[in-house]
């Protein structure tokens, strides 16, 4: 914790001792205004910003738009229907063929049961989307001040862990698969022993894992094996 610098809106005189030109007496600069230090953000135990390991929130426009676009047609034809009865002229076949159905058939008729199922499906799945953030595949990055916040791709996470995996002598080929709160690692050897391979890939990829910046750093899952025999 930094210690107080003042209250705010305070003003210190910085003594400042000059000589003057003419008379050779000394005189004390005016005032200056300095204003009080700004308090740090407060940071939780992973150095992050608290609250910043929420996950971003995905427009869905695809979704979207395609519920607005098929209630714009459903809507546009009943209202087209509507005011065509209203001018006195014919319902179109397809209302009044839905209506005799819709009077007609029971509640527990088959298309009935499925179209309600379906409905309830639809539905089911616009308030799964609603409530849940989306955007699984940006991870969220600590966050350092209150009106910054990043996030990183998993992919260039996982381009990152495999860059540094490469350089640990040893290593042939490798893969890499972030996911939300785990990093598989899956390496083949060529030469070296195994087991010292794998503990230079520990020590390597939790470096790397901290340097990402990630407000919860996914876990280290690390397989090391030899290559298969060709033919």
């Amino acid at each position: 914790m930094s210690e107080p610098q003042g209250s705010e809106g305070t003003t210190r005189r910085l003594p400042v001792i000059e000589k003057a030109a003419d008379t050779g007496g000394e005189y004390e600069a005016p005032p200056v205004e300095v204003p009080p230090a700004e308090a740090p953000p407060v940071l939780d135990d992973t150095g992050g910003e608290t609250g910043g390991d929420r996950r971003f929130w995905s427009a869905r426009r695809v979704p979207a738009g395609i519920v607005a676009v098929l209630l714009l047609v459903v809507a546009g034809a009943f209202l087209y229907d509507v005011a065509a009865v209203r001018a006195r002229r014919d319902a179109l076949s397809w209302r009044r063929d839905l209506a005799r159905q819709l009077a007609e058939r029971p509640l527990d008729d088959t298309w009935v049961l499925v179209g309600a199922g379906v409905a309830g499906v639809l539905g089911l799945w616009l308030i799964v989307l609603a409530c849940t953030p989306g955007l699984r595949a940006v991870l969220p990055m600590r966050r350092p001040r209150a009106d910054v916040r990043a996030g990183l791709h998993r992919d260039a996470a996982a381009t990152v862990l495999r860059d540094r995996a490469m350089e640990v002598s040893g290593v042939q080929s490798v893969r890499v698969r972030v996911r939300r709160a785990r990093a598989d690692v899956r390496a083949v050897s060529h030469f070296r022993e195994v087991d010292e391979v794998r503990a230079d890939l520990d020590a390597t990829l939790a470096a790397a894992v901290g340097g990402l910046g990630l407000a919860r750093p996914p876990a280290l899952s690390v397989h090391v094996a030899r290559p298969g025999r060709k033919g």
